[in-house]
Order: structure tokens, then C-alpha cells, then sequence
């Protein structure tokens, strides 16, 4: 089928999604992709990963899974709504992972329960229905905070890996967005008229990662390039003149 003409912004996701991919050799012929979807990042993603089978040569299966944390029923509904109106092969798991986080014996670090636990439910669906990869829409901007949270929360240097193995080869996480940035999948979203997601999770606009972000985002406007010097270092380690 030939491809599609779109805005040159777009053209640019869909250049560098395929270079992460080949980067990183993210997808295979054959692979059976589980795209978790929560918020616009995901749901572009997974518009991505559809609208790349119409040209490239490697066929793969993808299918969406939400995993309701149990906030706001709306939520829900939106994303659901979009899923129906595309077309798109989807799941939907209700929980109340998000509730549950935010009781008083997880006051100290929520985000983790409800990372922990929400990433447990995907694993185990991506089995059950005999996926071997899992997508994320986690772009360069998270990869860098998570870089930096890691640091002075977890005194460690580490972060998201583009591509990651696990279970002895069984599951892949892949990142196709490890070269995008924030604002990029936001033209995206407007692009494909989005409705919008505001996250209802209580901890999300006093978290430590928002906090991160923030500052992050003071450089990224004085020099888009920090973004990516901040990704490039993590790829050019002196461990010569490291403690």
C-alpha cells in the first residue's frame, strides 16, 4: 500500500519511531505486540505502530490494553471511545490499583505500588494471550526524568531501557518513542483531534517526577539540544572518572 502524505511534523515521528525501531530492533516479523495505553502518549503510539503496517515490509499483530486504575470512570470512557471509533483491537482490565496506592500503608511511594502492580497485570495478559512484546509510549522526555529520579531518589544511574528482555527472552518491552519528545506527540494528539486526558491520579501534580520534569524543562527551553545531550550521555559512560 503506498504511504500515506502527511505534515512534515508527522513525517518526522514516524523517521524517527522507525529509526528507534531499527536501532534497537524493537519489532520482527511476526511479533505479536501488546500496546499498554493510558494517555495520549500511548494512544498515539499505538496510531503509529497501525499506520507503519500500511508500507513497511515486517507484519506484525498489535492489540491495546487499558488497565483501569480505578479513578475516574471518564477516563475510561474516552479512551475506550477512541479505541471503538479506529477500529482498534483492545482489552480493558478494571482494578483499583490507583485506590488502593493511596491508602495510608503506600503514603510514601504510591507511584511505585501502582506501577508495580499495573505492570504485573500486563505481563500476566501479554502471556495468557501469547504476546511476546509490550509497547510503551514512554518518549525521550521520560527517559531522561527517569535518568534523573533514579539519581537522587534511588542512588542510582539508570533509566529506561529502549528495548528490554525479560523472562529469559518470553516478554519485550519496547519504547518506539525513545527519540520523541513531549511536545512532538502532542502535535500528534492535536493531529488526530485527541480528546483530551487529564491524569486523575492525586499524586500527579505533586510527584517527584513532575518536580524533575519541571526543572528539566527550564534547560529545554534555553537549548532543545540538552534533551538530547542528556539521552547521548547515558550512551557515552567515562567510568574512569566516576567514584
Amino acid at each position: 500500500m503506498k504511504k500515506r502524505r502527511f505534515p512534515y511534523h508527522i513525517q518526522r515521528i514516524f523517521h524517527w519511531v522507525g529509526k528507534a525501531i531499527d536501532q534497537y530492533q524493537m519489532i520482527e516479523e511476526g511479533d505479536r505486540i501488546l500496546v499498554g495505553v493510558s494517555g495520549w502518549d500511548s494512544l498515539c503510539l499505538l496510531w503509529v505502530l497501525r499506520e507503519r503496517l500500511k508500507w513497511i515490509p515486517v507484519k506484525y499483530e498489535i492489540k491495546a490494553l487499558y488497565i483501569d486504575p480505578g479513578f475516574d470512570e471518564k477516563i475510561r470512557q474516552v479512551i475506550e471511545g477512541y479505541l471503538k471509533r479506529e477500529l482498534f483491537d483492545y482489552d480493558i482490565i478494571k482494578t483499583d490499583i490507583g485506590v488502593e496506592a493511596h491508602k495510608s500503608n503506600n503514603q510514601k511511594n504510591p507511584c511505585f505500588f501502582c506501577s508495580r502492580e499495573r505492570r504485573k497485570k500486563l505481563f500476566t495478559f501479554a502471556a495468557d494471550i501469547h504476546y511476546n512484546k509490550i509497547a510503551l509510549g514512554h518518549h525521550l522526555d521520560d527517559i531522561n526524568a527517569t535518568l534523573f529520579v533514579n539519581i537522587l531518589y534511588g542512588s542510582s544511574i539508570s533509566t529506561m531501557k529502549p528495548r528490554q528482555d525479560l523472562f529469559k527472552g518470553r516478554i519485550t518491552i519496547i519504547r518506539p518513542f525513545a527519540f520523541i519528545y513531549r511536545e512532538q506527540i502532542q502535535r500528534l494528539a492535536n493531529f488526530l483531534s485527541l480528546s483530551p486526558i487529564v491524569n486523575p491520579c492525586p499524586s500527579s501534580k505533586n510527584s517527584q517526577r513532575k518536580a524533575i520534569n519541571d526543572f528539566l524543562n527550564h534547560f529545554y527551553k534555553k537549548d532543545q539540544r540538552i534533551r538530547y545531550n542528556i539521552f547521548q550521555a547515558m550512551r557515552n559512560v567515562h567510568r574512569e572518572y566516576l567514584p
